[in-house]
């Protein structure tokens, strides 16, 4: 089964908008996780646009699920990731200045940083996800700097979902193929929804977890957020 792990960002975002705590990010995260999620993901960016520092200790204290924390790896995060010991970090290379995640990591351009960086973060007992696009050799610079996973990048495959699904699923299947045997897990992230998510979940079966926010809780707005969490797992199913 395929865990899916629920970004809470836009529960912040929304609450942040009138400077309150409504709606309430604390109760939403343990809801979520009553309703049926496997875990909760954040991204607390540097100018704390939705998850805020203060937002990542307390959820460290109340989620009982897995605790996936991604962000940037400057001095900030990386402290952030020391005292809360996450179950896992997804390392992403956006800039502060990016809207949302749009790419993986260069993990053959950068392999010293992330190197160093994965094996500082290791010390926290988490698990390290990396940001992938859907190459091959992104792939196998994952496995050379020592992640355990990689996250494979999905908003492509989402863009050309509508138009041909098999060809949008085609370089992910052989990305995912090549990180199995390479020995990492695969987790998958960025504009899943319910009508692309099950062929994902079909062309690669042994995907280990996705990560939901957006689509999510645009869905949640229609159907309530108890029912939706379970219309996303049936699609994993």
């Amino acid at each position: 089964m395929t865990k899916l792990s629920v970004n809470i960002n836009k529960i912040a975002t929304l609450r942040n908008a009138r400077g309150s705590s409504n709606p309430n990010v604390m109760q939403m995260a343990q809801d979520c996780e009553r309703f049926g999620a496997d875990g909760i993901t954040i991204h607390p960016r540097p100018d704390e646009r939705h998850i805020t520092t203060q937002d990542a200790y307390d959820l460290s204290r109340i989620v009982t699920t897995e605790f996936n924390i991604e962000g940037y790896p400057d001095a900030r995060f990386i402290k952030l990731i020391a005292e809360l010991k996450p179950d896992q970090v997804t390392l992403v290379p956006d800039s502060p200045e990016v809207l949302t995640s749009n790419t993986g990591w260069d993990t053959v351009n950068n392999k010293g940083f992330l190197n160093e960086i994965i094996q500082e973060l290791r010390l926290s007992g988490a698990r390290i996800s990396v940001f992938c696009n859907p190459k091959i050799s992104m792939v196998e610079g994952a496995a050379k700097i020592e992640a355990n996973r990689i996250e494979l990048y999905t908003g492509a495959y989402a863009q050309d979902f509508v138009q041909n699904p098999v060809q949008a699923l085609r370089s992910f299947i052989e990305a995912a193929d090549v990180a199995k045997k390479m020995g990492l897990g695969v987790n998958a992230g960025h504009d899943l929804d319910l009508q692309n998510l099950k062929h994902l979940k079909k062309g690669i079966p042994y995907l280990a977890e996705v990560s939901i926010g957006h689509a999510l809780f645009c869905d949640a707005l229609y159907y309530g957020i108890e029912n939706t969490i379970q219309m996303y797992k049936r699609q994993l199913q």
